[in-house]
């Protein structure tokens, strides 16, 4: 296990800037997720942390020493790809054994790793078939097991599941978790779907235009977001008319809530509310009306609308919602355990309406 740093890296390709003043810092033996659209610079940061591409500026370090000249093959580090990056000609054994061989392990060392990385990696009933053999999850799990292996100080992981169908990827993304945490390797997984970062990640950076928006654990992520990106770009919000009372309160509809940065008194804004956040109470002259509503399973998205306002997304508990069929008129609250907004616009609200 091995604590990483990356500190102020920059990187552009001609015109194009990857990453500015990019900084992050990654304890020993945990997971982080490099999270943010396609262009947003987290695949650029993986590749410099490999030692695949260097860095304009900036500094990488491990346990505290700076390896930012260290070509990749000095690192020390597993990396699994998109496309899995295996051997053709190799058996998935042979696949997983190539990495000791370059370290010279002797033949016994090497069998009893590779039997161990198999049987871990549960591919006992693919160890002697070849790459076109196997299925795109198996071919990924020969990747996983060859990048452990070497026992890496650090393993990196880019976009490893996306070309996997959701089914096997929710399977092998859970087997990534499983294994991370049995051996305990300081890991950086590179993705740009947000329900796979915050499923296996113990702390996600969000990232935009080569810059780290937000470090955190998926929980804070979500409830507490640093800025309006982070909380746009991790799941769905509602876009709210608020008023500034003072500090960093705020009125919301029925609220006063906390907000994630104040604002001077009096002053309209808007703030982010998630749509579990808001209430419904049926009302006959209720301002709201049911315009349509999405089964769920255990949960239902309604979509409620109010002439002159943006139309508002609710998610409610399908045997609440069973309550407010389409046409229903109703009062919008916030629930009372929203404890905090993430302020988007101080801007007038005249002004967005239409928007």
């Amino acid at each position: 296990m091995a604590t990483v740093e990356m500190v102020g890296i920059s990187k552009s390709f001609g015109s194009s800037v990857a990453l500015e003043d990019f900084t992050v810092r990654i304890r020993s033996g945990e997971l982080v997720c490099l999270l943010g659209p396609s262009g947003c610079g987290k695949t650029t940061a993986l590749r410099i942390l490999a030692g695949l591409e260097k860095a304009d500026g900036g500094r990488v370090a491990v346990e505290g020493l700076d390896i930012s000249g260290d070509p990749p093959e000095r690192r020390r580090f597993g990396m699994v790809f998109q496309d899995y990056s295996l051997f053709p000609n190799m058996t998935a054994r042979q696949n997983i054994e190539f990495g000791l061989k370059v370290q010279k392990k002797d033949a016994a060392v090497r069998r009893s790793i590779v039997d161990r990385m198999i049987d871990i990696t549960r591919l006992q009933a693919h160890a002697d078939k070849y790459p076109h053999q196997m299925s795109g999850g198996q071919r990924q799990r020969v990747a996983l097991a060859r990048a452990i292996a070497t026992a890496p100080r650090v393993l990196l992981l880019d976009e490893p599941l996306s070309a996997l169908d959701a089914q096997v990827r929710e399977t092998l993304r859970d087997e990534i978790r499983r294994l991370q945490l049995e051996i305990g390797v300081t890991t950086v997984f590179v993705t740009h779907d947000q329900h796979e970062a915050l499923a296996i990640a113990d702390r996600v950076g969000v990232m935009s235009n080569g810059r780290l928006e937000q470090l955190a654990a998926p929980r804070e992520l979500y409830e507490r977001p640093a800025n309006s990106f982070v909380a746009s770009f991790i799941g769905t919000v509602n876009q709210l008319p608020a008023r500034a009372l003072q500090s960093d309160r705020w009125q919301v509809l029925n609220r006063t809530v906390v907000g994630n940065e104040a604002g001077t008194a009096g002053v309209e804004g808007v703030v982010a509310v998630r749509p579990e956040h808001i209430a419904l109470d049926r009302s006959d002259t209720g301002p709201w009306t049911i315009e349509s509503t999405s089964f769920l399973g255990p949960m239902t998205r309604l979509v409620v609308t109010q002439p002159g306002h943006q139309p508002l997304l609710v998610d409610l508990a399908s045997v609440e919602a069973a309550a407010f069929p389409v046409g229903r008129r109703a009062q919008v609250r916030l629930r009372d355990d929203v404890g905090q907004v993430t302020v988007i616009t101080l801007a007038p609200l005249a002004s967005r309406k239409s928007s």
